[in-house]
């Protein structure tokens, strides 16, 4: 029995071999033919290629669904331009000058032959509000008959906050009637913050950011930072789509998750935009907040802020109006140190040079003094550990001190060794969770370019203001009554 079932296993064996030759002749004639076809359709389409005329190259929708940005349209000559405003009466001992941020609206406005977006907390360009007939109104006054006269011959669109029973809407008024379209962004409902923003967007090619909002007095009794960029339709057409997002929000009034992909951008901190300004390579980028506004792409604004701070190797230079690490609205109170513990693990862990600027004035909260303080007493000389705290303070004559919420330095910006950062936000928890800002973000450290670099230009602006007779060091004993 055994020995039959060793014969039958051998013929079973022999059988397979057979029938698996059998199949792997058949397998190779099957590969040849399918070789000897591919061969074929290659030279076909080869043959195709050289005979049919060539169409523009266009980049292939990839499987995001994210708008792949053209190649051509990141080539413009862009110039950038720093703009500050500074309040009547502030002189500087200091070469370090910049245009002022009315003429930068001026010229933007010259230069506009199609549309105008402009994203805004508030607007009082007059000074009726305040019933003091400021003369130093007229730049603001100049601005808005400007834009009204432009509203009835373009197309002029103003993202703006939902105004408060107890803010001025004239301004807004006129420029409907004028024709203008303005869309009011309930951020209240919406995140329980508001719309702080200030940019334009001009003919899909020139772009503002910065710190002055649309009022007289960012013009000429507050101390504001911004940029302007022209002939850049790769950066304005980014900047426009978040423009665009708080104008989808002012009619819809609720957020989309996930926002659609005509919001997308592929342009942010880890694949920043690569164009030329002012003749010099860059890196750029625009970040947003809060994060629900982000669609996909975009780096939210703390983000940027925490990554331009582990970037640094030397220093950072901070210029807020309020620095606080907690929530400032919301009730009940919060802690948040999201950028303060950021702060000191950059002195702490890698040596880096420190230096906040904050402003001090009228209005500011007290409570902002212990947390400063805290920070400022990090240093320690011995150990390396190089942070100071210095206050802003604009001086005032009486008459001026009769201006409601003026003279003071409003600048919301960052520079290290390598980074130039300028936002529209202050410094506190909210501004970055539930409140709408922005910020440009410029990196030119590949630069061989004998044109000073943005980052330059900001840190000296930066040098100019903390060794200035306005700034005053901040020390444990110093008191808020004493200084602002």
């Amino acid at each position: 029995m055994k020995t039959d079932i060793a014969y039958n296993q051998l013929a079973d064996a022999e059988r397979r071999r057979q029938e698996s030759n059998r199949r792997e002749r058949v397998y190779s004639r099957c590969l040849f033919a399918l070789a000897t076809v591919a061969t074929v359709l290659l030279a076909a389409t080869a043959l195709y290629s050289l005979l049919t005329p060539r169409a523009p190259f266009s980049h292939p929708t990839p499987s995001s669904s994210l708008p792949r940005p053209q190649a051509e349209s990141c080539s413009d000559a862009c110039k950038i331009v720093l703009v500050e405003s500074i309040p009547e009466g502030l002189e500087f001992n200091s070469s370090t000058t910049h245009p002022s941020i009315f003429q930068a609206w001026l010229n933007l406005m010259s230069e506009a032959r199609s549309s105008i977006d402009i994203a805004s907390f508030y607007w009082t360009l007059t000074n009726k509000d305040t019933g003091t007939e400021e003369p130093t109104a007229y730049q603001g006054e100049a601005i808005l008959k400007t834009l009204s006269e432009l509203s009835g011959k373009l197309s002029v669109r103003i993202a703006v906050n939902t105004p408060q029973q107890s803010q001025p809407q004239a301004d807004l008024r006129q420029l409907n009637e004028s024709g203008a379209d303005i869309r009011t962004v309930n951020m209240r409902a919406l995140t329980s913050g508001v719309l702080h923003t200030k940019f334009w967007v001009v003919d899909k090619k020139h772009i503002y950011i910065g710190s002055a909002n649309m009022d007289w007095r960012s013009l000429t009794q507050v101390k504001e930072l911004g940029a302007v960029v022209y002939n850049c339709s790769c950066l304005a057409a980014d900047l426009g789509k978040i423009f665009e997002a708080y104008w989808f929000l002012g009619e819809s009034e609720s957020i989309p998750s996930p926002w659609p992909s005509s919001f997308s951008t592929y342009y942010n901190k880890d694949t920043p935009l690569q164009l030329p300004l002012n003749n010099t390579p860059s890196s750029v980028y625009l970040s947003s907040s809060p994060p629900s506004f982000c669609a996909a792409g975009r780096t939210p604004d703390l983000q940027s802020i925490l990554s331009v701070m582990e970037d640094a190797r030397s220093f950072i230079y901070i210029a807020v109006m309020n620095y606080l690490p907690t929530m400032e609205f919301s009730r009940p109170k919060r802690y948040w140190a999201d950028i303060d513990t950021q702060l000191r693990r950059m002195v702490y862990e890698r040596r880096v040079k420190v230096r906040l600027l904050i402003s001090c004035w009228a209005s500011t909260q007290p409570v902002m003094f212990p947390f400063l303080k805290s920070l400022a007493s990090v240093y320690d000389h011995k150990s390396k550990l190089d942070i100071q705290v210095r206050l802003f303070v604009v001086p005032s004559t009486p008459k001026q001190k009769e201006i409601p919420f003026a003279r003071v330095n409003h600048n919301k910006y960052m520079v290290t060794d390598k980074i130039a950062y300028i936002g529209t936000s202050n410094w506190s928890g909210d501004y970055f969770v539930s409140t709408a800002g922005s910020a440009l973000v410029v990196n030119q450290t590949a630069s061989q370019s004998l044109e000073p670099t943005v980052q330059s230009q900001l840190r000296e602006v930066f040098e100019r203001d903390w060794d200035s007779d306005y700034s005053k060091p901040l020390t444990q004993n110093s008191d808020l009554k004493d200084l602002c």
